[in-house]
């Protein structure tokens, strides 16, 4: 009997551990990339800050699309964190001589609410003109 006892437990342990050998970690899907467009009139002296919000870690890529009416011209990009109580954005990233078609590349670790800025850095407001322009900001969703 006690045999059967002893054999009984040794089987039951000998499938536990069967069981535990399946050591396939699953995969984390990749988390969504999206794509956001802002725009608007850069007047002479001026800024313009848009946020938005990540919901899991990943890359954010931040390109100042378009710049006009003269492209070669250079102004202030920045990426930062934005705080939304206080409405402000913490600057981590900035390029005062920033073209079109200057890109910020930078990786988020968790959920975060960040930030885009433009600003007049002294370039165009000698040609005493507004200026328009297209961000984009691709982060994960």
């Amino acid at each position: 009997m006690l045999r059967g006892i002893a054999r009984g437990i040794v089987l039951a342990a000998v499938a536990a551990l069967a069981a535990c050998g399946d050591t396939t970690t699953p995969i984390a899907p990749a988390p969504t990339i999206i794509t956001e467009t802002y725009s608007g009139t850069l007047i002479p002296a001026s800024a313009g800050t848009f946020s938005f919000t990540t919901l899991t870690g990943g890359a954010v890529v931040a390109t100042l699309t378009t710049l006009g009416p003269d492209s070669t011209k250079t102004v202030g990009f920045s990426l930062g964190t934005f705080a939304t109580a206080a409405k402000t954005c913490t600057v981590i990233m900035d390029n005062s001589q920033a073209t079109q078609a200057f890109a910020f590349t930078a990786q988020t670790s968790s959920i975060g609410t960040y930030c885009v800025r433009i600003y007049d850095s002294g370039a165009t407001t000698t040609d005493n003109v507004p200026y328009t322009y297209t961000i984009t900001v691709s982060h994960p969703q």
